[in-house]
């Protein structure tokens, strides 16, 4: 089990298993919710978390990409932003990898791991060598895959 939690302590969680895969998501709306230039999201089968103390409360609006509602459940003492469920995706979740008690147990590599929405990165990101990039989402919303990028050597945003 591999715990985690929010800033005071009142909401606590684990998960039983690694993650599915990571996400590195570069959109608006995860800039917003992370007050950073993108978020680190291990992607986790929805039966694998357990809330282990508190209750987390949620704040539900609909995805600018495809409509559909994101979940994004939270402290109500102190804010914290803890994980992500989506109507899109119901059987997965996403949790905020700075909240678990240990953010680097879970490895990040080519094997495990892509980035998104990095056509609305910040102009000085670096994307990582190695790890399939894509400008939006892996799929479009009706499903279709969409063709990756990937860098041999850290690749600056601005430059093409």
């Amino acid at each position: 089990m591999k715990p985690g939690g929010c800033l005071c302590g009142k909401v606590r969680f684990a998960v039983d298993s690694p993650p599915i895969r990571v996400t590195i998501c570069h959109c608006r709306w995860c800039q917003h919710a992370t007050g950073t230039a993108y978020m680190i999201e291990p992607i986790f089968p929805r039966a694998a978390l357990r809330v282990t103390a508190g209750e987390p409360a949620v704040f539900t609006e609909p995805s600018r990409g495809s409509g559909k509602l994101i979940h994004a459940h939270f402290c109500r003492d102190c804010g914290t932003r803890l994980w992500l469920t989506f109507e899109r995706f119901p059987e997965v979740l996403g949790v905020y990898a700075g909240v678990f008690d240990d953010p680097t147990w879970f490895p990040i590599g080519p094997e495990n791991a892509r980035v998104i929405f990095t056509s609305t990165a910040r102009p000085d990101a670096i994307l990582p060598a190695g790890l399939a990039c894509f400008a939006e989402h892996v799929t479009d919303n009706a499903g279709v895959p969409q063709v990756p990028v990937t860098h041999a050597a850290p690749h600056p945003v601005g430059t093409g």
